[in-house]
């Protein structure tokens, strides 16, 4: 800024003393003329070369300026960022609004709803896919939304005076439990009667019992688990409900399988109500399937009428799914189901195998444990059977059960039936009676 060269080298050595320095000032008319100042520039060689400048403030625009070419590119980014997430939850908030809405058709369709004919024709395409049809009537699928299949059974108006309706409707409409088959609405609409089901794509048990080919999709270890299942949905009509409801027709035909093979019990059709407190009910006449239809509802000398009629049901339905390809190999005899737990009874105790694609030692235990409990559950007197919920500690039990004593040797249970008594396991766990 200034020259100093030709001051002498002594000057800063002190030798020199004292020392004075002077220069003139700049010429600033031009600056000054302007309302500026000057100053001499600090980068220049040339001497007095001089500048102007303002000595005011920054304004507040010059401000704003240099704060937004710092700020700019943060307050930039922090909008996008802003707008992203704006978007982005404005977004999931209208996708979570449709879906809760999506869920609220669907429920109100999966709640007992009563549809009028025209309903019905709409639900089942004009009842284009027929799902299968018998002495009941015939099943249509149908379709309530994209995600609500149903199955539709249309009654055969020809069958009984609507008590088969009213117990359908009455009874399972109650019902909620995932091993039970849930009813979705109904038709009462002239003389046409429609029950509407959730749809279950794997068909019956029966289907996968009944066929060596299909039978092997499953395996003995989901046999098991879906033995246990039926148990636990049969425990639950009998004690989970208000009130107790007996089935009368546990088959393997009225056990429908879910797209991952779980049952649900259906056909609700001979189901009867009664309070948990009552131990017997009444009937005119015997109802159920034969080969299926526990002894005392044919005659009262084998005893009352109760839930263990239903347990009954069910270890022949146990029975049918262990060795149910096997019945034709019944030799000489009348080849009726009634003569089919004795045939699978003398096997057991010969020591035989009674139950094909027997592939691993695992596999036999199974088949062994669900023979056995099946034989409990079928025996003559109702107070000798086990209930549901000992069914269930037998079925998932590491420990197989003792055979039961053969109820087709003895035609006097009197003793048994009066102790009510029956020693299941090896250890001292006994078959709950009738009273309990």
């Amino acid at each position: 800024m200034f020259d100093i060269q030709s001051i002498p080298r002594e000057a800063f050595d002190g030798r020199l003393l004292p020392i004075e320095l002077e220069w003139s000032r700049p010429s600033c008319g031009h600056c000054e003329s302007n309302g500026k100042h000057c100053r001499l520039k600090n980068d220049s060689s040339i001497l007095h070369d001089i500048e102007c400048h303002s000595s005011k403030p920054e304004g507040p625009v010059e401000k704003l300026r240099v704060a937004g070419e710092v700020l700019g590119p943060s307050l930039a980014a922090f909008l996008a960022i802003a707008s992203y997430w704006f978007y982005s939850s404005n977004k999931l908030k209208k996708e979570s609004e449709l879906k809760i809405e999506q869920f609220l058709v669907d429920y109100k369709a999966l709640k007992p709803a009563r549809y009028s004919y025209a309903d019905i024709k709409r639900i089942s395409g004009n009842f284009i896919e027929k799902l299968g049809e018998g002495g009941y009537g015939t099943v249509y699928k149908g379709k309530l939304s994209n995600d609500v299949f149903v199955a539709i059974k249309i009654l055969n108006n020809s069958k009984g005076n609507g008590e088969d309706f009213i117990n359908e409707v009455g009874t399972i409409g109650r019902i909620h439990h995932i091993n039970v088959v849930r009813l979705v609405g109904y038709c009462a609409d002239g003389c046409t009667r429609a029950l509407v089901y959730e749809f279950l794509p794997n068909d019956s048990l029966q289907k996968f019992i009944s066929s060596e080919r299909q039978r092997c999709k499953l395996g003995w270890e989901k046999l098991h688990r879906i033995a246990v299942d039926i148990a636990k949905g049969v425990e639950y009509l009998h004690q989970g409900c208000e009130q107790r409801i007996l089935h009368f027709d546990i088959k393997p035909n009225n056990i429908l399988l879910d797209d991952n093979f779980n049952p649900k019990i259906s056909d609700f059709g001979l189901a009867k109500l009664c309070s948990k407190e009552q131990s017997i009910v009444s009937m005119t006449a015997a109802r159920g399937t034969i080969g299926y239809i526990a002894p005392e509802v044919f005659s009262r000398n084998f005893g009352n009428v109760s839930y263990k009629s239903d347990v009954y049901s069910f270890g022949m339905l146990l029975l049918e799914m262990v060795g149910g390809l096997k019945k034709n190999d019944v030799g000489g005899q009348d080849k009726s189901q009634v003569y089919f737990p004795e045939w699978i009874y003398n096997k057991m105790e010969q020591g035989e195998e009674i139950a094909i694609q027997i592939e691993k030692g695992s596999d036999n235990k199974i088949v062994r444990k669900l023979t056995i409990v099946g034989l409990w559950c079928i025996q003559w007197y109702p107070v000798e059977r086990p209930s549901m919920k000992v069914v269930i500690q037998m079925l998932e039990s590491e420990e197989t059960p003792s055979m039961p004593r053969n109820p087709f040797t003895s035609t006097n249970g009197t003793q048994n039936a009066a102790t009510g008594r029956g020693r299941i396991f090896s250890s001292e766990l006994e078959i709950i009676s009738e009273s309990e």
